[in-house]
């Protein structure tokens, strides 16, 4: 059993050094929802974070890495949601990727007003091709799950699977923030994505989903 000196404890300087990142970041979606990617300096962040440039680039050597931090903090927010269900296996492969696509669509609406620009500078600035696909291993790692619990056809490669979901997904997700429409939207496409798939691999009915 754990004991108190195993659990780490974060100082005073880091949890400052968190704020003063967090502060950071914040800053930069504001200005960017404000006046775009493209438009918005280095300069005006640090500004409107009341932190110096050098600061600045203490923990974002460049101005780039706000869209992988962003990318990040998306990935956590989807895990954050699907940790719990997938760590007990109380709910079938169906359900989990349902959850898990539900998640993605909440996650989208929840910055609803940065997510086309940010979704643009990411695309823009090449981090599809060289960012790891989190998205796609998420859902390898239930489908992998599912082949083990005969729920999916055991001739599909969840690798091969998650990548194809994570394309659809991302498919939807270009046109929903090119059209700026409703959550409604995006979260029902998504889920009849994924209905369409799962007819064509799954070993028995996927769990409903209450509509």
């Amino acid at each position: 059993m754990a004991t108190t000196t195993d659990i780490p404890v974060i100082g005073r300087r880091e949890r400052n050094r968190q704020r003063v990142r967090a502060r950071i970041y914040t800053s930069a979606l504001e200005l960017f929802a404000e006046r775009g990617y493209d438009a918005t300096t280095i300069d005006e962040i640090a500004e409107r974070a009341d932190v110096s440039r050098g600061t600045f680039f203490n923990h974002f050597p460049r101005k780039e890495d706000l869209i992988t931090e962003w990318a990040e903090d998306r990935r956590r927010a989807l895990l954050d949601r699907i940790e719990q269900p997938l760590g007990t296996g109380a709910s079938d492969t169906g359900a989990l990727l349902h959850l898990c696509m539900a998640g993605l669509a909440q996650v989208g609406e929840a910055q609803r007003g940065v997510t086309e620009i940010m979704l643009t500078a990411w695309v823009k600035t090449g981090r599809p091709l060289t960012e790891e696909p989190c998205t796609a291993e998420v859902f390898a790692r239930i489908i992998e799950i599912g082949v083990r619990r005969g729920d999916i056809d055991s001739r599909v490669d969840p690798v091969l699977l998650g990548n194809l979901l994570r394309d659809a997904y991302l498919g939807v997700v270009y046109r929903w923030a090119r059209h700026t429409t409703d959550q409604a939207r995006i979260a029902g496409e998504l889920r009849d994505v994924l209905d369409v798939i799962l007819r064509g691999v799954a070993t028995r009915t996927a769990t409903p989903v209450v509509r």
